[in-house]
Parts: C-alpha cells; sequence; structure tokens
C-alpha cells in the first residue's frame, strides 16, 4: 500500500510494482505536474509521479466497475501507470519544443516503450507495448478509460491539482462517474445515473482553466522558459536530450548553457523576474477569423515581427496564443432507459459552460516591464486589436493581483 493525500491507500501489486521502478516512472518524480505554476500557488509542486499512481488506482476502480478480465486490467492499469512517461521537464512549458522538434508529443510513447526495461516487464506480464501505447495516444477501444472527457486522468489531476493549489473548484466524484461507466461495442458510455457527477466534472474544468492552467503568470513563465529553450537549442543544445531531461536537470542545462539568453531566463524565472502583459486580450478584441493558430516556428516568427516594430530584441517578445477552446462533449455518450444520446443532448448546462470557456480565451503578448508600451503599440498594430473592453482592462490593471 502506498499512502497518498487524495486518495488514501492506492494497491500497488507486483505487476504494477515492476513498472513503478523502472527508471522512466520514477524519473516522473522530478517533474512538477504544473509545470511553472508553483510562481502562482507555492503548493503546487506535486509530481507527475503521484498523478500516475492516482490514474492508475482509479483505473483499477474502473476495470473492477466493468468487470474487465484479467488481460484488460492488466492493460488498463499498466497504461495509466505509464500514461505521462512522455513528458518533458516542467510537463506542458516543453511540448510545443517537443512537437517542432521531435515530430511527437507527450503522449507518443512508442519509442519509450518498445525497448529497454519498460518493453521487458510488459512482456513478462503478458503485454504488447504497441497495444499499451495504442491506449495511451487514443488509438484503442478502451482508449477513452484514460484519454476521453471523463477519463481517470482527468479525474485525478483535478482533485489533484485542486488540493495542492489550494483552488477550491476541481472537486470530481470520481466514483461515482466510475460506478456509471459501462461498456459498449463503440467504446464507454455514461449511465444516465452519472450525468450529475460528469457535469461536475465539466463545471470543474472550467473553472479550473483561469485560476490554475491558464493563469497569466504560469502562461508567461511558461512561454519564458520556451524561448530559453529554443536559444538553448539555437546555441549548441540537443532537443532530443533536452526534452528527456527532468526538472533539475534542465535547470542545469539552462544555467549552463552556452545561450546568455537562456542563462538569462532561468535565472529570471528562479528569481521570479518575469515579463509583464504587454497584450492581453480576449476574443472581443480582435477578429476571430483573423486569430492565428500558429505552431512554434510561426510563433517565433510573430514574436520577432512584433520586436522589430518596438525596437527591442527578439527573445524579450513572447507571443502566447492558446488554441481557441472548442466543445467539450464531443464523444460523451450517456445510456438512458430508452436510448444512448450525447450528453450535450440531456444537459443544457454544457452549452452554457462551452460559451464560458470561450469567454476565457485570451491572446498575450508579454515582455520585459521596461517595454511594455512599445511593445503593447506594437502588438497593437501587428494583431489589429480593437480597443480593449471593460473586463479586458480590468485584468490588465490587476498586475500584481496573482492569485497568490
Amino acid at each position: 500500500m502506498i499512502k497518498d493525500p487524495v486518495h488514501g491507500d492506492i494497491e500497488v501489486d507486483e505487476d504494477v510494482r515492476m513498472l513503478l521502478d523502472t527508471p522512466p516512472v520514477q524519473r516522473l518524480r522530478m517533474i512538477r505536474q504544473l509545470g511553472f505554476s508553483f510562481l502562482v500557488y507555492p503548493g503546487a509542486n506535486h509530481t507527475r509521479f503521484e498523478h500516475a499512481l492516482g490514474t492508475m488506482h482509479l483505473a483499477t476502480h474502473l476495470c473492477r466497475s466493468l468487470s474487465l478480465d484479467r488481460d484488460e486490467t492488466r492493460l488498463l492499469r499498466s497504461a495509466a501507470l505509464l500514461h505521462d512517461i512522455g513528458h518533458g521537464p516542467f510537463s506542458h512549458a516543453i511540448e510545443p519544443l517537443m512537437e517542432s522538434f521531435c515530430d511527437h508529443g507527450h503522449d507518443g510513447v512508442d519509442h519509450l516503450l518498445e525497448s529497454g526495461e519498460i518493453a521487458g516487464i510488459l512482456a513478462d506480464i503478458g503485454l504488447d507495448p504497441t497495444e499499451v501505447a495504442a491506449v495511451i495516444s487514443g488509438r484503442h477501444h478502451l482508449a477513452a478509460a484514460i484519454h476521453g472527457e471523463l477519463d481517470v486522468d482527468r479525474m485525478d489531476y483535478l482533485n489533484r491539482d485542486a488540493h495542492y493549489t489550494g483552488v477550491p473548484y476541481g472537486a470530481v466524484d470520481a466514483h461515482r462517474i466510475i460506478r456509471s461507466s459501462v461498456l459498449q461495442p463503440t467504446g464507454l458510455v455514461l449511465e444516465e445515473s452519472g450525468v450529475q457527477a460528469a457535469e461536475s466534472l465539466l463545471v470543474a474544468r472550467t473553472l479550473m482553466r483561469p485560476a490554475v492552467y491558464y493563469h497569466h503568470v504560469s502562461r508567461i513563465a511558461e512561454r519564458m522558459f520556451l524561448v530559453a529553450a529554443i536559444a538553448h537549442c539555437e546555441d549548441g543544445g540537443n532537443p532530443g536530450s533536452l526534452v528527456r531531461m527532468d526538472d533539475p536537470d534542465c535547470i542545469v542545462a539552462f544555467r549552463e548553457s552556452k545561450s546568455r539568453i537562456a542563462r538569462d531566463i532561468i535565472h529570471r524565472l528562479l528569481t521570479r523576474d518575469l515579463y509583464k502583459r504587454a497584450v492581453y486580450v480576449g476574443v472581443s478584441s480582435i477578429n476571430r477569423a483573423r486569430i492565428p493558430q500558429p505552431d512554434l516556428p510561426e510563433s517565433i516568427s510573430i514574436a520577432e515581427e512584433i520586436a522589430s516594430h518596438a525596437g527591442v530584441h527578439s527573445h524579450e517578445v513572447s507571443v502566447d496564443i492558446p488554441p481557441f477552446p472548442g466543445d467539450m462533449m464531443i464523444g460523451v455518450l450517456v445510456k438512458s432507459r430508452h436510448d444512448i444520446v450525447s450528453l450535450e443532448d440531456m444537459s443544457p448546462l454544457i452549452r452554457g459552460m462551452n460559451d464560458i470557456r470561450r469567454s476565457q480565451w485570451r491572446l498575450g503578448v508579454y515582455c520585459p516591464q521596461e517595454h511594455r508600451e512599445a511593445v503593447s503599440l506594437a502588438a497593437t498594430e501587428v494583431f489589429k486589436i480593437r480597443p480593449a473592453t471593460k473586463q479586458d482592462k480590468l485584468m490588465i490593471e490587476t498586475e500584481e493581483g496573482e492569485g497568490r
């Protein structure tokens, strides 16, 4: 038994223990679950290792509830435990670089499972690494259990992140959702008795987005980190090696980098000397049709254009254009007494939450305090930003209200 502050006792059998003791899983002890959110919430120092254990624990309950056979239970529990081994240092902060330079995201773990110690253990317990990777990446009929809208991954991280940040919006009745889940030939379906618990999870996701996951201080730190990572790689650093580091190794690499930019930025991050918001606007201030959805090279190009207009160095401007929120409910079906329908059809609350998510979207341009005015004017011209709404102005004016 392993004591966990969120779930209590977590039972670990021999199969799980062998996987737990492998270097790729133990590495997760040194990767923060929420990246740079500790700069906002000092308690947010929990790790991907804890989350992997919690996800595996909930997957165990789901397997029992669905009455899965021994082989499917081993498969799902192993996939749940291993689902985050592809994360790089500071979790999602490094993801754009991973996708751009390594051609895969954190859930592309095939290369980590097909050889080495984990591959041998999976073979010993009768599992195919390719099938485990398919569950993790969403290409398997059981994938919705850890790769869907109402999956055990989200159930754990919402409760866990709320616990460690102290933000009270993430409480989720995970066991009610699990008890209400049934396996159909098309995948997991929710029984009608679980609709309220599912709505609660989606409300939690909606409220946690601006409070934690998209908090502007976290976003600024993540974009600064990305600027440092790119500078480090451009000055001799190896992207493939960088994304396999843990947090402490990455800090050391940046501190000792040949790139002065990487060294300066990691110092600023560790002393909380962060860039500020030159532009931070919602969809009402910009023509949505003109909102680019850039990959990493395009984001760098936009930042360079703004920096050129403002007369500052390109690394002193960071552009943050999050994906525009889509509807949450694609693929979630509910089994009522008479039919199987989408959760959105049964819950008018969902439609309202989707509107809220879209209203929470923000485009950010960040820079050092001393360049804020020049960068703001330049970014306003580049993006053709309309005058800010009253809400946007209030958010800019409360720069020091950082959710501590």
